[in-house]
C-alpha cells in the first residue's frame, strides 16, 4: 500500500538532510511503526507521506500510484491523527467534527454520536473544546482522523496525554481498524505502544533507518537463549533453551515443586534499540 524508496529530505533553510535514503514498504492491513527519539525524522516522514511537506528526493508510491500524481482525492483515502491537538477551541466537539466532516464525501462519513461514544466523549460532545483536557483533545483528534473511513491512517503518538484506560481504548480501536483492512503507520517513542500494536517496526535515528523487523523477532534475536523457571516456593533457576526437554538439571528442578512461571529471556524493545543504535530512547 505504501512504498518508499531512497527518500531524503532537507528543510528549505537547512544545511543537513533530516532524512537520508529511507527505504521501507507497508502492506495493506499492516500496522507499521517508526520508533525513535524526538528529532529523529519520524514526523517529517509522515508529513511527506500525507503531502504536508514537498521537495523531497526519492520515490513515494501510495496505493500503486506515485504520491506526486495524487490530487485532492488523496485526502479522501487517508486520515491523519496529529501529535498535538489542533481544534477550534470556541467550537464544541460536535461542531468541530461537523466542520471537518464537510470536507469529505458524505457516503464515507461515520455517525458523529457513535464516534464520540467510542472514545468516551459522549458527555462532552456539546461542550466547547477549550474545556477539554489534553487527553480529551487527543481523543477528538483521533476520531476526526477516522470519521471518513479512510483506507490509510497516519498516527503520530496516538496515545499522548491519555491515562491508561483511555490509551487502552484507542489501542483497541486501532487493532479493530487493522481487522477492517486499514493500513496504519504509527510514529512513536513509546516502546510499549509499538510492541502492543505493530506488526513490524523500524528504528529511525538521525534521519536514517537502522533496522526493520517484527517486534517479536527483534526481541528474540537480541535476547538470551535461556528461560527462567520459578517454583511456587519462589526458588528460581536459569536454563538454556537448547535441549531443555532432555536437561537433567531442569527435570530435577521442576520435580521439587509446582512451577509458577517460565519466562524467556528475550530482550525488551528498548534494550534492542540501545543495542542497535547505541542511543537511549527518550521523548
Amino acid at each position: 500500500m505504501i512504498a518508499v524508496k531512497n527518500l531524503s529530505f532537507t528543510y528549505p533553510k537547512g544545511t543537513q538532510p533530516v532524512l537520508q535514503n529511507l527505504n521501507f514498504e507497508i502492506s495493506k492491513g499492516e500496522i507499521f511503526g517508526f520508533l525513535g527519539p524526538s528529532g529523529a525524522g519520524k514526523s517529517t516522514t509522515q508529513q511527506i507521506l500525507y503531502k504536508l511537506l514537498t521537495g523531497y528526493e526519492g520515490d513515494v508510491n501510495i496505493g500503486g500510484k506515485s504520491l506526486d500524481d495524487w490530487g485532492k482525492d488523496y485526502y479522501e483515502t487517508i486520515g491523519v491523527g496529529f501529535e498535538l491537538p489542533n481544534h477550534y477551541l470556541k467550537l464544541t466537539g460536535r461542531e468541530n467534527l461537523e466542520l471537518f466532516a464537510s470536507f469529505y464525501a458524505k457516503a464515507r462519513l461515520a455517525d458523529i454520536n457513535t464516534l464520540f461514544e467510542s472514545v468516551g466523549l459522549e458527555d462532552s460532545i456539546d461542550k466547547p473544546v477549550s474545556d477539554y483536557s489534553k487527553g480529551m483533545k487527543m481523543r477528538l483528534n483521533f476520531i476526526r482522523a477516522i470519521m471518513h473511513n479512510p483506507d490509510i491512517l497516519f498516527f503520530d503518538e496516538p496515545t499522548s496525554g491519555m491515562d491508561p484506560v483511555n490509551a487502552h481504548i484507542i489501542k483497541e480501536i486501532i487493532l479493530d481498524l487493522k481487522k477492517q483492512g486499514k493500513t496504519i503507520f504509527i510514529t512513536t517513542h513509546s516502546m510499549s505502544t509499538a510492541d502492543q500494536l505493530c506488526d513490524r517496526i523500524a528504528f529511525i535515528v538521525d534521519g536514517s533507518l537502522r533496522v526493520t523487523d517484527t517486534p517479536k523477532a527483534l526481541k528474540h534475536a537480541h535476547g538470551q537463549n535461556q528461560v527462567i523457571v520459578e517454583l511456587e516456593s519462589l526458588e528460581r533457576q536459569t536454563f538454556s533453551l537448547e535441549g531443555l526437554g532432555q536437561n537433567s538439571g531442569f527435570i530435577e528442578f521442576i520435580k521439587q515443586g509446582e512451577v509458577s512461571r517460565i519466562n524467556s529471556m528475550d530482550a525488551t524493545l528498548e534494550e534492542v534499540f540501545i543495542k542497535v543504535t547505541g542511543k537511549a530512547l527518550k521523548s
